[in-house]
């Protein structure tokens, strides 16, 4: 850990545990000459593996199954070797279903973790109509697969499929409401529908990230285009202000990703 210095002992006690797991990682890579790959990470704890990995110095990349994936993993590659993404221990579960039928990410997340999956085993669960792709660990590709004939009362028909088609479009829910001001905690208290207090008491927690980075204060001014997440509450976007009211306060519109 002497590599990372001041940069470690700053960290949360869960933060510190995914540094350290990274930097063995590193060290048996570079011993003994293989690679290695973590599980899956979400946005804000991929920009703290970039920071410490870049520290540490090591060959690597991130991959989550396609470009531009939300959630990835790192790959540790040895030093010389060609990096090549189909060395990333992926698979990709495709889900087919009738159009009509209207099913949401979350409904898919928890079909897969009612297997008895944990989360980090999970990629990006891409969702269009009739037609979804979930990016998961190698190790627990045939179990989604296999255990999974009905999302909710939709019947759905499996398949492991190594060049799936993934068609991005993401999807939003509007929120609409004025705040006092552009503060971190009034924002998010309004798109959370949550009080300034409770708000607060998430931002310090460490449980908010905004643009990846968690390290923010109650009082940080939110941008439009600012992308932040909640644990437990999902990923927002701030996508528009539209003046203010008689009494001053700030009309702004959020998009919640669905």
């Amino acid at each position: 850990m002497n590599k990372l210095g001041l940069f470690f002992d700053k960290l949360p006690p869960d933060d510190k545990l995914l540094v350290s797991h990274i930097a063995d990682m590193a060290e048996i890579s570079q011993k003994k000459y293989i690679s290695r790959f973590t599980a899956f990470l979400d946005e804000r704890q991929t920009a703290l593996a970039e920071t410490a990995i870049k520290t540490i110095g090591h060959t690597h990349c991130f991959y989550g199954g396609y470009e531009g994936a939300g959630r990835v993993l790192l790959g540790l590659f040895p030093e010389y070797e060609e990096i090549v993404t189909d060395e990333f221990p992926i698979e990709a579960v495709v889900f087919r279903y009738k159009k009509e039928q209207k099913l949401s990410h979350r409904d898919f997340l928890g079909a897969i973790m009612s297997c008895g999956i944990n989360r980090n085993m999970v990629g990006d669960i891409i969702v269009n109509d009739g037609h979804t792709v979930a990016f998961v660990y190698n190790t627990i590709a045939k179990t989604v697969a296999n255990e999974i004939s009905k999302i909710g009362s939709v019947g759905v028909k499996t398949s492991i499929e190594s060049s799936p088609e993934v068609n991005i479009e993401n999807r939003f829910s509007e929120i609409n409401g004025t705040v006092s001001s552009l503060r971190a905690d009034c924002v998010l208290s309004m798109a959370l529908k949550l009080s300034r207090e409770k708000t607060a008491q998430l931002i310090r927690s460490g449980n908010v990230s905004v643009n990846c980075e968690s390290n923010i204060s109650v009082s940080s001014e939110m941008k439009v285009g600012d992308i932040f997440s909640a644990r437990g509450f999902g990923k927002y976007i701030f996508a528009e202000i539209n003046g203010k009211t008689k009494k001053d306060r700030i009309h702004i519109k959020i998009k919640k990703y669905i």
